[in-house]
């Protein structure tokens, strides 16, 4: 396959994905406004989709980290490289609809670094292994940590200040910032996980020398990620919104809003920083947090150590896949 051909569908396989990371993250910034019906479903997800696109368009921080931070960029002799960003793609796409099968808000950004640290290992292409751990694996422990920290500190704030408070004059006014909330998380994932995809789309075309090593993203990719990612999540990723909306910890219109409103936070700070960070992980634990204030039994533990199990899973999977990928297509495609 000539490299041209190659280009385009490694593309198209990475919009691919991006509509994948939708609606399986659409979870992360409707699924509690859902449950505590602040937002229909459609209306959240609408909401979403905006904000996802809007979150896209502020920054490249992110995608300059995934796209030159994890691996070293590959030659593009025989279209060795080129394969290797396909097959990152495809093992991060394959992880990603396993875990969205078994409902397991799982990490579509992690999936896909480790889909890129299994294909270069496969491709004997150098891995910047400090760069994991500084940029990937450190902020993926503490992110979770502090929202979990952080929606907690919250909640026993929102419960002391409301503690005289008619609860269902409160409930309908924390139904509203619900919905303020989450715009937020919905912008924050915007600028975390759209932005990984437009990496992904500039790491190719610098490998196939279509775009200088020093050019920024063109808008044009941008543009694109915005809007996969926006349909991926309008398309709704029903299966997980059930898993973070109620069998983590049955919400309360305070809880979900102190819960939106730390992850979100968690999810702005890291993207200013170039940090791609999970907002799987953050809003997850962050469910957790507020679940922890009411009493620590209430968290329902045994679901949040499944989940925990697949983020710990994830970027060794996703890298054993792509390997995989690499085995199977590099002898076809070179």
């Amino acid at each position: 396959m000539d490299s041209t051909t190659l280009v385009v569908v490694i593309v198209l396989v990475a919009l691919a994905f991006d509509f994948t990371n939708g609606f399986h993250d659409s979870a992360n910034a409707i699924a509690t406004s859902i449950s505590t019906k602040a937002l229909t479903p459609r209306v959240a997800l609408a909401m979403a989709a905006v904000m996802n696109v809007v979150g896209a368009l502020i920054s490249t921080k992110v995608a300059a980290t995934v796209g030159k931070g994890i691996i070293k960029t590959p030659s593009a002799h025989d279209n060795a490289g080129l394969i290797l960003v396909l097959a990152a793609l495809l093992g991060a796409i394959a992880w990603n609809l396993g875990t969205w099968y078994f409902g397991l808000p799982s990490s579509s950004s992690h999936a896909l670094i480790g889909g890129l640290v299994g294909a270069a290992l496969a491709a004997s292409e150098t891995v910047k292994w400090k760069g994991v751990l500084d940029k990937v694996v450190v902020p993926m422990v503490i992110s979770p940590l502090v929202g979990f920290a952080l929606s907690y500190l919250l909640m026993l704030a929102v419960m002391w200040t409301f503690r005289r408070a008619n609860a269902v004059r409160a409930n309908r006014g924390f139904r509203w910032a619900q919905i303020a909330s989450a715009a937020t998380m919905a912008f924050g994932h915007g600028t975390q996980d759209a932005q990984k995809t437009m990496g992904v789309i500039a790491l190719t075309l610098v490998v196939s020398g279509h775009l200088g090593a020093t050019e920024g993203i063109p808008l044009w990719v941008i543009l694109a990620s915005a809007a996969a990612i926006a349909a991926g999540t309008y398309s709704g990723g029903w299966r997980i919104m059930r898993t973070l909306g109620r069998r983590i910890f049955s919400l309360s219109p305070a809880s979900g809003f102190a819960a939106q409103t730390a992850a979100s936070g968690v999810m702005l700070v890291t993207a200013h920083y170039g940090l791609p960070v999970s907002t799987t992980h953050v809003i997850s634990a962050s469910v957790m947090g507020v679940g922890a204030t009411r009493r620590f039994s209430a968290v329902r533990w045994g679901v949040a150590g499944s989940i925990i199990f697949a983020w710990i899973l994830t970027i060794p999977a996703a890298a054993a896949v792509a390997a995989l990928m690499w085995a199977i297509i590099h002898p076809v495609l070179k």
